[in-house]
């Protein structure tokens, strides 16, 4: 019988769970209360409880994990490296040999992983985290699934200037359609936007940030598979932005199904890897 599995991805928003007992998995995912280290890890461990055994091993990954002791409560608590986590996931949940991993969560990393290691290419600070904070100010919510639902029902053309308006056709690979400046519309028609057309505007602007530096960024480092994980991609105006940018570079984005938990993907597979 295999052993029961516990991995924890501590993210600056969610703290995410899977828990395995004889090849069956249990997918959880709590809200970071923003504690000590140790209490995170105990916040994950309180709502796993009933499942759990004293003296087993517990992976943790994300946040402060670095921090964390060797044991908890008697438990064995194992360090897994974030950016290790990361691409063994994003691999695992996309079922892909190689790639650039992508997690666009409150932030975005991006690692190429293949089966010889896994590697950080680049970042960016723009993520989640980005798109929740200017909704809280321009739309006056913050809640994700308003945006998203404000958003898929938006057209952003009508915050963004278009290639078309701003030099009457296509440049290169982007048609006239595609935009010019994200949210240049904005010191016009006296302020006055619909909260659907500014969220479409601010999804575009968080996943086109997002979608062009990953292409960039598999192309530095020869990877043709771009997988994108994290929470955000849970949106599906996300998505569909993302995909958007993948038609004008001629790119396919591979979003696994439940791709916010990557990174705790990740973390299980290496407890397994250790228990073998």
């Amino acid at each position: 019988m295999a052993e029961p599995y516990l991995a924890i991805d501590i993210g600056m928003t969610n703290i995410d769970l899977i828990f395995e007992k004889s090849g069956e998995q249990a997918w959880k995912m709590i809200t970071n209360q923003h504690q000590t280290a140790v209490d995170q890890v105990r916040q994950a461990l309180d709502v796993m409880s009933p499942e759990l055994t004293k003296g087993m091993t517990v992976g943790v990954t994300g946040g402060r994990y670095r921090e964390l002791p060797g044991e908890i409560d008697d438990f064995t608590i194992l360090k897994v490296d974030e950016i290790q986590a990361l691409g063994q996931g994003g691999l695992a949940l996309s079922q892909l040999e190689d790639g650039l991993v992508v997690s666009a969560g409150t932030g975005t990393a991006m690692v190429a992983a293949d089966s010889e290691g896994v590697e950080h290419v680049t970042g960016s600070a723009v993520g989640g985290g980005t798109l929740l904070g200017l909704s809280k100010i321009i739309l006056g919510t913050d809640d994700v699934d308003e945006i998203d639902s404000l958003a898929l029902v938006g057209d952003a053309s009508a915050v963004d200037i278009m290639l078309s308006e701003a030099v009457g056709g296509e440049v290169g690979r982007l048609p006239a359609s595609a935009n010019a400046v994200n949210l240049g519309k904005l010191d016009r028609n006296g302020g006055s936007f619909s909260r659907e057309n500014l969220a479409a505007g601010l999804v575009r602007l968080v996943a086109q940030v997002i979608a062009v530096i990953a292409i960039n960024a598999s192309d530095a480092a020869g990877h043709t598979n771009i997988i994108m994980v994290g929470h955000l991609m849970d949106l599906e105006s996300i998505k569909k932005e993302v995909h958007l940018v993948g038609t004008f570079y001629d790119r396919r984005f591979t979003v696994p199904e439940n791709p916010g938990f990557g990174t705790v993907m990740g973390v299980l597979e290496v407890l397994k890897q250790n228990n073998s």
